[in-house]
């Protein structure tokens, strides 16, 4: 499987599992329908996994220019996946569930 595609399978994955943990322990709160929240949410989701795409490509091709030679796939879509996480918590907070 090509390494994009990859980030965007697992993203989606990734995506459904948090929509439903958070809707159950983060924002219990919630003060709009599942519905409302859940087509929210996905657009907030889409925005990071852009975020996560353009960092990890990015990162992939500027490990090895720093002498980064070893897991780079690896290390680029670990860090491309850890910069959304920001971003997306206030998304959620603000705009998916308005909490």
């Amino acid at each position: 499987m090509h390494f994009s595609v990859a980030i965007v399978i697992a993203y989606l994955t990734g995506m459904l599992t948090a929509f439903i943990l958070a809707k159950l322990f983060v924002f219990k709160k919630s003060r709009q329908s599942t519905r409302r929240s859940l087509w929210i949410f996905s657009l907030v989701n889409l925005i990071a996994v852009a975020q996560t795409w353009c960092i990890s490509l990015i990162l992939v091709h500027a490990l090895p220019y720093l002498g980064i030679t070893q897991f780079v796939p690896e290390i680029a879509h670990g860090v491309g996946v850890i910069v959304p996480v920001f971003t997306s918590y206030m998304g959620h907070k603000r705009w998916s569930f308005q909490v």
